[in-house]
């Protein structure tokens, strides 16, 4: 697929989309207390991105769910015993919330939020190219549909790609990467592997822009610059730490400036705020009106979901998520490689700690 088929099939989607409406604070609390007894009554538990409205993480929180990047969603719905996992984020999370659990039901306010890296990287056309290059072991980000998971041998996400893609070329792999062109790169250079890109990226990160961070570094010299690795190269050289949400998050609260300029999406700022609450947040600058993405520096996918849809979907079960048998077992070996990967991972750091 080229990008400009890659961006109208991105267009297209949107042109249908709608955001939640704004809602009063007495709106809020009502909303809010009902979807508390819910969540109970249903013996269901809330996972949220760190992308999602600060109102639906503050809920996620409250009520003892997770807010957390898709690495941790998947380990938090997988070993959470609720009955019921209820994804607030985009569809490929859903999907593989359901992979994971297939005998749980999976709900999301809305199955319309889909991810421009997965509308970029049809399994069919996927498949074709993968096909082209057998030689290749095929290494997909999470942002993928179930189908395309379901081709691969692993997935990986942005918190745990360089390690995989290392052990892999440790061993002598190639690698077939895909959708995010940027993030492959970036895991090209930094391990050395040989890597092959499908040309996919994120309408958001991809707004990110070299010149205008170059200016706003200039007004705010001491600012620590942090870069998720799906921006473009450009943007990614000026970083001082380029990393996952998670990994950015916990930059903002060690490291000792007291501002950072962030470019990832800006629905992080609700938790580095709450978790470093003396730090000063600017937000990096993008394309502005012009760019592709509805709404630059946050995506317009993850702001579909609202208290209103969450409160419907709790009380309807009408945006169930469903994985066919078949498919969920291809897509579960590489989603669970990654898995024990990365527990093997938490184990190694916890006995050097």
């Amino acid at each position: 697929m080229t990008r400009s088929e890659d961006r109208i099939l991105v267009h297209e989607h949107l042109a249908h989309q709608a955001e939640p409406t704004p809602l009063s604070a007495d709106e809020k609390v009502r909303l809010e207390s009902r979807i508390r007894q819910v969540l109970k009554a249903q013996d269901a538990v809330l996972v949220a991105h760190y992308y999602t409205d600060p109102d639906i993480q503050r809920l996620a929180e409250e009520t003892g769910g997770c807010v957390s990047d898709s690495l941790e969603m998947a380990r938090f719905g997988n070993e959470h015993p609720a009955s019921t996992i209820v994804v607030a984020g985009v569809r490929f999370m859903g999907e593989t919330a359901k992979i994971l659990n297939p005998e749980k039901r999976v709900l999301m306010p809305t199955l319309e939020a889909t991810c421009s890296l997965d509308v970029g990287c049809p399994a069919d056309e996927f498949a074709a190219f993968c096909d082209q290059h057998p030689d290749r072991t095929v290494v997909v980000y999470a942002n993928t549909s179930a189908a395309v998971k379901a081709r691969a041998d692993w997935v990986v996400t942005s918190s745990c790609a360089q390690a995989i893609v290392e052990s892999l070329d440790a061993k002598g792999e190639k690698i077939l990467w895909a959708p995010d062109k940027h993030l492959g790169h970036y895991v090209q250079k930094t391990t050395g592997a040989d890597v092959l890109l499908w040309d996919g990226s994120c309408i958001v990160h991809e707004e990110f822009k070299f010149r205008g961070l170059e200016d706003l570094k200039a007004v705010y010299p001491d600012a620590a610059v942090l870069v998720h690795p799906e921006s473009p190269d450009g943007v990614v050289e000026m970083a001082d730490v380029v990393g996952s949400t998670s990994q950015l998050i916990h930059a903002v609260q060690t490291l000792p400036n007291e501002q950072f300029i962030v470019a990832t999406d800006n629905g992080i700022f609700y938790k580095m705020q709450q978790l470093a609450p003396n730090k000063t947040l600017i937000e990096a600058p993008t394309a502005g009106n012009g760019a592709t993405c509805r709404s630059c520096a946050h995506c317009p996918w993850m702001a579909m979901n609202g208290l209103e849809n969450l409160l419907h979907v709790l009380e309807n079960g009408d945006q169930e998520v469903f994985v066919g048998d078949d498919l969920r077992e291809q897509a579960l070996k590489p989603l669970q490689r990654m898995l024990d990967f990365t527990a093997g991972m938490n184990l190694k750091a916890a006995g050097n700690a």
